[in-house]
């Protein structure tokens, strides 16, 4: 056997079990209430598939992809930089958790623009927050994607185009058939899958470097700034840290995708195990993903693309067979984040815009059945269009969709659940606001006295939140009934 069907065989073994739990999905799908069931899978998750499906729709392709990228290319001050990340679970479940889930449970919410429905009573706020939505999540699938192909590329020596092809196919056909019940079970696999690539290519990674300490000097003799807090370049300032603790952790708590994991729990007890459960595996992967990418460079110390080192990697340093089992990490990473947005874009087109110009045909399951699966996959389909010329970097863009996203949502997000004064006039400013000075900064590359965009971005919307709010009028206060889950 070739190295090459070595590494290709396990992947396809990987892609076959996604498919049977695609399948078993399917047939465990609940009959009635469609659109509470595709979208939300009945709102039946557990404690441990609630932590791995909003761990594996965090971490994505930046983080198995372009954050060793970053850490390969700026040194273990990167590796600091993305332990940020590890309150990301425990603020968005403990923040929105079980206040969320009651409201949306009340107002048989499927997506985070139904709760902003139901909380500020304006079409116009939620036909703006749906545009922003799949406009920014246009950007951020393209990255997945991109992510996908270039694994396929640089491990099993798939052209890019047709691993793109192969990827995004496979990606489009299981989440338009399975729905939200196939991509929460897929994320607990492909959690797992994801702690057990982890391991091996680190241990890998560390025997070809002959050790820690060998590794260490390596990395010393490359470039010594490879070793200091502030990585090569003096990238990480405390401005630079300040942006990245609001974009990749605080801010995360307005990202819909995510969001909509803490309406889909089954009860409270799931939330208390989900937070355990995601946040010791947010702290793994992190950890290892990124240390994995600055010690790579001890052993490939001149690779041209940053974004290539864990690809690389596996195939340099793992026998041809382990090499193609631990693909199906990053793949996991990829895959359960795409089936995330992509099924958050359907919705938001089926639900939030069809749905608000035709309200006839709610109770058309049929109709409903047929176009959300069509959607979704002709969705895919044309992510595979924009991926097909990718940049360099993938971190960066990623970046820019997420901020985008939290620019928008955030504010009215919260203040929607904690300020029972909030209105709509304020929420529509600040997302007016934030999405136009995150576009502006993030065009021109600006850095106010060195922050990233998401900064001034959210600052001016919290501002045009309040500012507006004043002249809103004020809609009824909700009441929480917090004995409603139990």
């Amino acid at each position: 056997m070739s190295d090459k069907m070595a590494v290709i065989i396990p992947l396809l073994a990987y892609l076959l079990l996604i498919a049977a739990l695609s399948i078993y999905a399917v047939r465990k799908r609940q009959k009635g209430a469609f659109l509470n069931e595709y979208f939300l899978g009945g709102r039946s998750m557990g404690g441990f598939v609630l932590a791995m499906t909003l761990t594996t729709t965090y971490i994505s392709a930046s983080s198995f992809i372009g954050g060793p990228g970053a850490a390969y290319k700026y040194g273990l001050g990167w590796v600091l930089l993305a332990m940020i990340q590890v309150p990301a679970v425990w603020l968005s479940l403990g923040l929105l958790g079980k206040k969320f889930a009651i409201l949306a449970r009340r107002y048989n919410a499927v997506t985070l623009n139904d709760m902003l429905y139901a909380r500020y009573r304006s079409a116009l706020l939620v036909w703006l927050a749906s545009l922003s939505l799949l406009v920014a999540f246009i950007g951020a699938m393209t990255v997945q994607f991109i992510g996908g192909a270039r694994l396929l590329e640089t491990a099993a020596g798939i052209p890019y185009d047709t691993g793109l092809l192969i990827f995004g196919g496979t990606i489009a056909l299981y989440t338009a058939f399975g729905g939200f019940r196939a991509s929460v079970l897929n994320d607990a696999m492909q959690g797992l899958v994801m702690l057990i690539g982890t391991f091996l290519l680190l241990f890998a990674i560390i025997h070809a470097a002959g050790g820690m300490q060998p590794a260490v000097a390596k990395l010393n003799a490359i470039d010594p700034r490879l070793l200091t807090v502030t990585g090569v370049d003096d990238i990480i300032t405390p401005t630079f840290l300040a942006s990245f603790s609001i974009l990749v952790c605080f801010g995360v708590i307005g990202l819909p995708h995510t969001a909509v994991r803490c309406i889909s729990y089954k009860d409270s007890k799931a939330v208390h195990r989900g937070i355990i459960i995601g946040t010791i595996v947010v702290v793994i992967l992190m950890l290892g993903m990124h240390l994995a990418g600055v010690l790579g460079r001890a052993v490939l110390p001149d690779l041209a693309i940053p974004d290539q080192v864990i690809p690389t990697l596996m195939i340099t340093v793992l026998p041809p067979f382990a090499a193609g089992i631990f693909l199906a990490a990053p793949m996991a990473a990829i895959m359960s984040t795409i089936n995330a947005q992509l099924l958050q874009s359907s919705a938001t087109i089926v639900k939030d815009l069809y749905l608000r110009v035709r309200p006839e045909q709610l109770h058309n399951e049929t109709l409903l059945k047929r176009m959300s699966g069509l959607i979704t996959l002709i969705l895919g389909l044309l992510l595979l269009l924009a991926a097909w010329r990718p940049p360099e970097m993938l971190i960066w863009l990623n970046l820019l969709a997420f901020g985008g996203l939290e620019a928008v949502f955030l504010w009215p997000l919260i203040l929607g659940l904690y300020w029972n004064n909030a209105n709509a006039t304020g929420a529509l400013s600040g997302m007016i606001v934030g999405a136009g000075v995150y576009t502006v900064f993030a065009s021109f590359d600006w850095h106010l006295w060195g922050f990233h965009p998401i900064v001034p971005a959210l600052t001016l919307s919290l501002l045009a939140f309040l500012t507006g709010n004043l002249f809103g009028k004020s809609v009824d206060p909700l009441s929480f009934d917090t004995e409603s889950v139990k």
